[in-house]
């Protein structure tokens, strides 16, 4: 049978982009080379959407009119190879989703690191502002899923470099890129040339009446836009001048938010998230929920009062005068440095995962001025030793349990124990949370 719609990858954009398109009268079928898992198998029966699972069936794959990827899936993958040499139209599950939004308005966040701290910092200020608001992308429901069941006024989105390839008419009203560092080089041919082009995706059909929202301090972003053209406004956010056009900036301990001329300011001891990273947060969040024209007095009860996400920097208990901070969602290099910037006690690190092609000199410095020890939770930890042997202890585990007991064995009274690995966690683990939550029960079982 021929279908208009195949979908290759059965998780959340999947299966959601799946129950968006039975909606809408589409013939579906979902493909999926690993098992389904049962609850999205679950959705796709009471649907009567068709799956399978284990295989791709290249005789219906190739024949659809229109191909879902999902992110997870990487351009070199066969079936992949095949549909690029027959010219299929592929897109990305939020392409998808696009078509069905209505009137709605979407705020869209990208970056190497931030984005969901600051996803959710916006998200906070919406519902504190009591804006019909939903939350999706990596947080909360996939684009479409929340499109299908739940349709808002506004959507606050985070999305990765992979939801943005294979764009054709994605565009949202605010786009944000927090910055570009070197991650998943290994998806782009380890050339960051490419993965920075894949952020910029995110205004590829943006108009000039939309607004993109960059980080000035950042070297990648300030490059590209040199050497392209860009369609929408710019607003810039920084740390290192006063700004006179709109945009965000710190005037010595002054959080300033500026859209139109009016200025807004908030000390930055008020800010409830701490840390120089988290001044950049606030500011990529405040900036844009006023251009969103989100009250001053949510943006300032939000920026007072919201509380870190889970898995990122994430206090967990402190032991015998020992701390122990979850960092899960830290997977690459960047997010360890602004983590290890904030750390005032000596540190052992928990590094280590899946190896995305890291340049562990971003952190040495760091490292020689406040780890104690490494202890590595991967399988191979080959990089670590010969980045860190000759600089501190590192050590060797397989699993959390052994990392927190042999981290806890590295630590005295007033030191923290930290896990932020900069790699991804698919060699020992299902996901980041995975991960994180193994963590804090090994922690809680000392």
């Amino acid at each position: 049978m021929n279908y208009e719609l195949v979908i290759l990858g059965s998780g959340e954009s999947g299966t959601g982009a799946a129950l968006l398109a039975h909606q809408h009268g589409i013939s579906v079928f979902v493909s999926d080379k690993g098992m389904i898992g049962d609850s999205y198998k679950k959705e796709l029966i009471e649907k009567n959407i068709p799956f399978e699972e284990g295989q791709h069936t290249e005789e219906i794959i190739l024949q659809a009119t229109e191909i879902i990827k999902s992110p997870g899936i990487p351009e070199k993958a066969e079936i992949i190879q095949k549909l690029r040499k027959q010219n299929a139209f592929v897109c990305s599950e939020i392409e998808f989703a696009f078509r069905y939004k209505g009137k709605s308005k979407i705020v869209c966040i990208t970056g190497s690191n931030g984005k969901t701290t600051t996803t959710s910092l916006l998200y906070d200020m919406f519902k504190q502002d009591e804006q019909d608001v939903s939350v999706v992308g990596n947080i909360g429901f996939s684009f479409a899923r929340q499109i299908a069941i739940k349709p808002t006024a506004w959507y606050v989105m985070e999305i990765s470099s992979f939801q943005l390839d294979d764009l054709h008419t994605f565009r949202p009203d605010i786009a944000v890129i927090m910055n570009i560092t070197p991650d998943h080089l290994d998806r782009y041919q380890y050339d960051f040339n490419l993965y920075v082009q894949s952020k910029f995706n995110i205004a590829k059909y943006q108009t000039p009446n939309d607004y993109l929202i960059l980080c000035k301090d950042d070297k990648a972003s300030d490059k590209f836009i040199e050497e392209h053209l860009i369609n929408p406004k710019i607003l810039y956010f920084t740390m290192h001048e006063q700004l006179n056009e709109d945009g965000a900036y710190i005037n010595q301990h002054e959080l300033v938010l500026k859209v139109n001329g009016e200025p807004f300011s908030i000390s930055i001891n008020d800010l409830s998230l701490k840390g120089k990273h988290n001044q950049y947060n606030s500011m990529a969040a405040g900036i844009s929920a006023r251009v969103a024209e989100i009250r001053d007095r949510s943006i300032r009860a939000s920026l007072k009062t919201f509380t870190s996400i889970e898995h990122r920097m994430e206090f967990i208990a402190s032991i015998r005068g020992v701390e122990f901070i979850n960092d899960s969602k830290a997977t690459n290099l960047n997010s360890v440095w602004y983590a290890l910037e904030t750390m005032t006690k000596p540190t052992i690190l928990i590094l280590g995962g899946v190896d995305k092609g890291n340049d562990y000199n971003v952190i040495k410095e760091l490292v020689a001025d406040k780890v104690k020890a490494i202890v590595c939770l991967g399988k191979d930890n080959t990089a670590i030793h010969a980045a860190f042997d000759s600089i501190v202890t590192v050590v060797d585990t397989t699993s959390t349990a052994d990392a927190v007991k042999a981290a806890y064995e590295f630590a005295f009274k007033g030191d923290c124990v930290l896990l932020s690995p900069a790699c991804a966690s698919f060699d020992l683990f299902k996901n980041y949370e995975d991960r994180g939550n193994q963590f804090k029960a090994a922690v809680l079982a000392l």
